[in-house]
């Protein structure tokens, strides 16, 4: 039988919403019969910048060497935790994939994927590299790099020169739509 555990931080989980977490988180153990423990942490955030993410539902689920963890946002927060228990679901879909089919022979894929790893380290190679790209950097300034950005379509990250710190500098794009900014330096 699988453990739960739901907590609330900045407002009351009513019996209603107690029952209805609890009877979906506990079908979870259907998927993987090794889970020991599942925790939900509901949170209200009144502040929020947008009121898509007003409401904040985290599953956490515990197995015998392993966690696995989802998060999702919303502005209701029976949607944000059937979005956040579809993701754990297919997590422990992905993990089952990964640890539990193996090929025929008992062993799993990973263990599988390993030996193959170390037998090419052994043999003094490498793992094959699928794709190689060559990216020319260009001394430009943040706003430049920006600019770049969106002119090139990246919508995800842009590497570049950065003229102002004289070091290699990372433009991404964060999950709220503003940028974030990574500055290289030697170790």
């Amino acid at each position: 039988m699988l453990r739960v555990e739901i907590f609330g931080r900045d407002f009351d989980v009513t019996d209603r919403l107690n029952d209805y977490v609890e009877s979906k988180t506990s079908k979870l153990d259907k998927y993987l019969n090794s889970l020991n423990s599942a925790r939900v942490d509901l949170t209200h955030a009144e502040n929020a910048r947008d009121p898509q993410d007003r409401y904040v539902a985290q599953i956490t689920v515990e197995g015998k060497g392993y966690t696995l963890r989802s998060q999702e946002r919303a502005d209701d927060i029976r949607v944000a935790f059937d979005a956040a228990n579809q993701k754990i679901q297919r997590q422990i879909e992905r993990y089952k994939g990964k640890h539990y089919r193996g090929k025929g022979d008992g062993s799993s894929l990973a263990d599988k994927a390993l030996k193959e790893v170390e037998a090419a380290y052994l043999e003094n190679e490498a793992p094959a590299i699928a794709r190689r790209k060559r990216f020319m950097l260009h001394p430009m300034d943040e706003d430049e790099a920006l600019e770049q950005m969106k002119l090139l379509g990246h919508e995800d990250f842009f590497v570049f020169l950065n003229m102002g710190k004289n070091c290699v500098s990372l433009l991404y794009k964060r999950r709220d739509g503003s940028f974030g900014l990574i500055d290289t330096e030697l170790a």
